[in-house]
């Protein structure tokens, strides 16, 4: 089984400045686990690691599509499998850096997302009940039928919603408990989780999104519209960009889009930390412990 290591965490915990580190001393190259971080021309509201940061370690799946391209998690899979393979075939350490915890899950485990046979009667039932009752109804089913699978969905995103429904309805058991079977882990990894104390987190969050703003992201998302991306994509659905929409629309100030970024940042890195729990491999330790483990 292939060796591999991971740095995961919520985000703005310092995983970039510790992976690089570790690259130097382990001799590995570092793959980016950020579902954000691999559109071109989305570099300030991503937090993109910098030339200068990378210190001359080489970076994998950055940069790597359009953002008005769709790019799906079984795109990020093959790519990310290939990349691994190449690593390890020049003989250095492949370490796993971002924090999107469906990339992790689809990666480290069997893919089989979206396996289940299709039932035109079910889906049309549920698009039934979309149109009469709404995407929060069909929300608080699935909620009560996989807590678990819902986290993951947003009621916006009603075809993943139904998709998962239809799934139950089928097989009788949630996409949770169908996908229990095929948690055998495909690489030997050591699962590393940054775990900071969340005050400092949630400051870190702060400054990070001040600085951003200072930086011009709201230059750099104008530049992403003039070139014809709009706030319906798949890439302008990211936290730092899709809070951004009311503000071009002249209904909020830049004050409104800076705390709407931060709230939503803070409780996406909740989601994040929620996600690596699960994870029963997974080591949750502070900067200083890694730092201190690996001499660095």
């Amino acid at each position: 089984m292939q060796k591999i290591l991971a740095i995961a965490g919520p985000t703005a915990s310092g995983k970039s400045s510790i992976a690089v580190k570790l690259a130097k001393k382990l001799n590995g190259e570092i793959i980016s686990m950020d579902s954000m971080q691999i559109y071109t021309g989305m570099d300030i509201g991503t937090a993109k690691v910098t030339k200068e940061e990378m210190e001359n370690i080489p970076h994998h799946l950055i940069d790597i599509v359009e953002p008005n391209i769709p790019f799906s998690v079984s795109d990020f899979v093959l790519i990310a499998k290939n990349t691994i393979n190449n690593i390890i075939s020049r003989d250095k350490l492949p370490i796993l850096v971002g924090g999107t915890g469906l990339y992790y899950e689809c990666l480290i485990y069997p893919f089989t997302f979206g396996s289940a046979k299709s039932d035109d009667t079910i889906k049309q039932k549920l698009y039934e009940e979309l149109e009469k009752y709404g995407p929060n109804y069909l929300h608080d089913k699935l909620k009560q039928i996989d807590p678990v699978d819902a986290q993951k969905i947003h009621p916006n995103n009603t075809k993943r919603l139904i998709r998962a429904l239809e799934i139950y309805e089928i097989t009788g058991n949630s996409k949770t408990e169908s996908a229990k079977s095929d948690k055998i882990l495909q690489y030997d990894i050591d699962f590393y989780v940054l775990d900071n104390d969340r005050q400092i987190l949630y400051d870190n969050i702060a400054k990070r999104v001040n600085i951003m703003i200072d930086n011009g992201l709201e230059g750099e998302i104008k530049n992403l519209l003039d070139s014809g991306c709009s706030f319906d994509m798949q890439s302008m659905q990211g936290i730092g960009y899709k809070e951004f929409k009311g503000y071009f629309e002249g209904k909020i100030t830049l004050d409104q889009v800076k705390n709407d970024i931060i709230l939503n940042s803070r409780h996406y890195a909740k989601r994040q930390i929620t996600w690596f729990k699960r994870y029963e491999f997974a080591k949750f330790v502070t900067k200083d412990e890694i730092i201190k483990k690996f001499n660095l």
